[in-house]
């Protein structure tokens, strides 16, 4: 299964490119037709994870993937599934 990969430990205080780099994935996961994004904010205070989902729960981003997986083993880590 192909899988993409974005750790946001280097970009985590900045908004922008932060938004940039969620779209950016997101965007080559459908072009490529990949299964399955891993997105790595951290564990730190939760509030980047807590960005990541808000991110991820919009309109225009929710219609271009299936379904959002907490990592119930690491906190750290959210993994998008698509469906192509």
């Amino acid at each position: 299964m192909a899988k993409l990969k974005l750790d946001l430990h280097d970009i985590f205080n900045d908004g922008a490119q932060l938004e940039s780099e969620l779209n950016r994935v997101i965007q080559e996961a459908v072009r490529k037709r990949i299964e399955l994004v891993e997105i790595i904010p951290g564990k730190g205070s939760g509030q980047l994870k807590k960005r990541v989902l808000r991110f991820l729960n919009q309109p225009e981003i929710k219609v271009l993937y299936h379904r959002i997986e907490k990592d119930s083993k690491n906190f750290g880590r959210v993994f998008v599934h698509f469906r192509h």
